[in-house]
């Protein structure tokens, strides 16, 4: 096994008893088979289980896997209607287990990875829609200066940073020229919106499978994945979910909902949604959706080539992150295509 897959048990177990109150040894750990960025682990304790969160040994690119501002976001919404895993203790000493980790609370519950959610009814359907919707909502209306977030982001133009981001990081894992790729770099320049000077606490990943659901009712008690998240533009998180269900059903490591009849499913129109969104948070409408979405394309194509080039590097942390270098050129074509045709 590869050292993105184990880890010295014994050294964890010694370390952590020292950490954590009540946490006792021996420790077995299991690597999660998803996750393309930072390794994720099942703990097994003799005080309990757990879930440890890593990143990827190696050399890594600048601000990628951020798992102490996971850490520092989930500690700090803890008290709000944001569902967050519980958590425990951050480690900034990478020789411990070779990189820096944290540990939080194994939550019971199910994961589903088909934005179809083909193990529920129609019912069900609607009402999960229904509370991711609720979940994204409450996300973004949580004061950051209330929970301590308040530098947890830079100021200024949240787009205008991030596109300096990511084409940043982009440029550097750059394996070949893609033209779809240059054209909408170019064209996303070209198209900012003015600043509206909101902000808020965005996620940066939020889907379906980043967020665990109770046992047995339609209730999402644990949002997950928060590396990408940061102050920013409360419409980059939610043109990012409707970006992927534009995409197929199968699209790497990802699940959409193109060509499904969402009706049919009781899965809201797209519309419908963005509909019940801006009900949520008292918006009259959304200008310039097409930039939104546009965007969010061009972000995924970004993080799916560093996740490509780290594949060819030997530093993905899943055997199936080749996945990746297949779909950069598909995403920027599709973000064009909603360029020319409108959203």
């Amino acid at each position: 096994m590869s050292q993105v897959d184990t880890l010295d048990t014994q050294r964890l177990a010694d370390y952590l008893q020292q950490h954590v109150d009540g946490f006792k040894g021996p420790v077995t750990a299991e690597k999660f088979a998803g996750g393309q960025s930072n390794p994720t682990f099942r703990i097994k304790a003799g005080s309990g289980e757990y879930v440890l969160r890593r990143q990827p040994p190696g050399k890594l690119l600048k601000s990628a896997h951020a798992v102490d501002r996971e850490y520092r976001v989930m500690e700090a919404l803890k008290n709000t209607e944001v569902p967050v895993p519980k958590v425990f203790h951050l480690c900034e000493d990478r020789d411990v287990i070779g990189s820096m980790f944290y540990l939080m609370e194994f939550c019971e519950g199910r994961i589903f990875w088909d934005a179809a959610i083909p193990e529920v009814d129609n019912a069900q359907r609607t009402t999960m829609y229904t509370e991711m919707n609720r979940v994204l909502a409450a996300l973004h209306s949580v004061d950051p200066a209330a929970v301590g977030l308040a530098d947890y982001g830079k100021p200024g133009n949240y787009f205008e940073r991030q596109l300096g981001r990511w084409g940043k990081q982009y440029r550097a894992s750059e394996t070949r020229r893609i033209e779809a790729m240059e054209e909408l770099m170019t064209w996303l320049e070209a198209n900012q919106p003015a600043d509206d000077g909101q902000v808020s606490l965005v996620h940066g990943d939020y889907r379906l499978d980043n967020m665990m659901w109770a046992p047995k009712e339609s209730r999402v008690i644990a949002v997950l994945d928060w590396e990408l998240s940061t102050l920013g533009h409360p419409l980059a998180d939610l043109a990012y979910q409707c970006m992927q269900l534009r995409m197929p059903p199968k699209s790497g490591n990802l699940s959409g909902l193109q060509g499904k009849d969402r009706a049919a499913l009781g899965i809201p129109s797209e519309k419908e949604y963005v509909a019940a969104y801006c009900e949520r948070r008292g918006i009259d409408g959304i200008d310039h959706w097409e930039f939104y979405l546009a965007f969010s394309f061009f972000r995924l194509a970004a993080i799916a080539q560093g996740v490509a080039k780290r594949a060819l590097d030997g530093n993905a942390s899943s055997k199936t992150a080749g996945w990746a270098a297949q779909v950069v050129e598909p995403l920027s074509q599709m973000a064009m295509q909603v360029v020319r045709e409108g959203a």
